[in-house]
């Protein structure tokens, strides 16, 4: 058998979701197994591997080490952030310097959560995972929640015992990529799931009593395929009742294999309006379900379409519907504005102070409705996102 290359020292993943700013990093893979999603502008051209049980136990020791000396430290000088941190700080190796700030950073946040890097750790033997779970637990048994991501073509292939098991070994939350719930978009963005194996990964998760977050991609339809994108993604959605629904809007980054056909004029992107449209869509046919809609992400245009569908459904649907029956002059403030930073909510335009500023970054960019689409992109890409 061919010997584990040696220990390479602590490491982490490149991506997490929004809603795990507070947890520790712990990677368990490399990368992604299934890698061809063309809207994905992460791993490409990296190798997936899983990282042995051992390295990730290593990791683990050498954080439970890390967050010792920093009780200790907070005990002695009641702070992390003082002369003395600094100077054990230094005192460390370079290699050893990236999982002191990850300590650091996990320990003022409350170690209460962590999540298991990268984009499909459900992808490694349960006994492995639910190995690591163990001594994860064992070193910090204050934990309230363990997460990760996981691909449901890899959930629909786990046996109930195993799902089941990682959930009393500590897993108690997984995320996943629904992004669509129509097999004609999926097929089109190489995604390597069907709507039928989406909605049993889900209905698989929440049997096995772990929470599930599954996240739906407004835009990815394009102009074309927008309405089937929508109304199947809620049919699924509706059957498999998540916990959470999450809004990740689609931004067509260079580095995604989508770009080219975009470019080329092969996909259509929608709008940003035809995109709200399309989001009032997917919540009308959201029905009989107990899920809570969230948009956490950046990318979104409305951060304030949050809350339980069963009690703020209308109220959600009112913010989207009154943007779309604005002026479109003044939904063109808002729009840049928004990829500014300059408001968050659409409601702020009604501040005189804060319309005029919208107003004259949109005179100082030379916005109108012709370019606003290229504007708001070009503002998008160079955030980053």
């Amino acid at each position: 058998m061919k010997a584990s290359p040696p220990y390479q020292g602590f490491e982490c993943g490149p991506i997490r979701p929004p809603s795990e700013a507070d947890s520790l990093c712990l990677r368990i893979t490399r990368n992604c197994p299934w890698n061809r999603c063309t809207f994905c502008p992460v791993y490409k051209d990296e190798t997936f591997s899983l990282r042995p049980v051992e390295d990730v136990i290593q990791d683990i020791e050498i954080l439970f080490r890390h967050t010792q000396r920093l009780r200790a430290l907070t005990e002695e000088h009641g702070s992390v952030y003082t002369a003395a941190s600094q100077a054990w700080f230094a005192a460390l190796a370079p290699h050893e310097q990236a999982s002191f700030r990850a300590a650091q950073q996990w320990f003022c946040s409350g170690m209460e959560s962590v999540f298991l890097q990268d984009a499909d750790s459900l992808v490694m033997k349960a006994a492995q995972l639910i190995q690591i779970l163990a001594h994860l637990k064992r070193r910090f048994p204050q934990l309230r929640r363990i997460t990760s991501y996981a691909r449901s073509h890899t959930l629909a292939r786990k046996k109930a015992t195993e799902l089941q098991a990682l959930r009393e070994a500590g897993l108690n939350r997984i995320h996943i990529g629904l992004e669509s719930g129509s097999d004609a978009v999926l097929a089109r963005v190489s995604k390597g799931a069907t709507k039928a194996s989406h909605i049993r990964a889900g209905q698989q998760v929440k049997a096995a009593g772990i929470e599930l977050s599954e996240y739906y991609m407004p835009g990815l339809g394009g102009q074309d395929l927008a309405r089937e994108h929508a109304v199947e993604s809620a049919d699924a959605l509706n059957q498999i009742n998540p916990d959470f629904i999450r809004l990740r809007t689609l931004a067509i980054l260079p580095q995604a294999p989508l770009f080219e056909a975009y470019r080329a004029g092969r996909f259509k992107k929608s709008t940003e309006v035809s995109v709200v449209e399309e989001t009032v869509l997917f919540l009308e046919h959201l029905q009989g379900i107990t899920s809570t809609l969230t948009s956490d992400h950046s990318l979104n245009l409305f951060p304030e379409v949050d809350g339980r569908l069963l009690e703020h459904k209308e109220r959600m649907l009112h913010t989207l519907r009154r943007f779309l029956g604005a002026d479109p002059e003044r939904q063109r403030w808002y729009q840049v504005g928004r990829r500014l930073g300059l408001l968050s909510r659409f409601q702020q335009l009604e501040e005189p102070q804060v319309a005029a500023q919208a107003r004259a970054a949109c005179t100082e960019l030379g916005v109108t409705a012709a370019n606003v689409e290229a504007i708001c992109h070009a503002l998008l890409l160079q955030q980053g996102l």
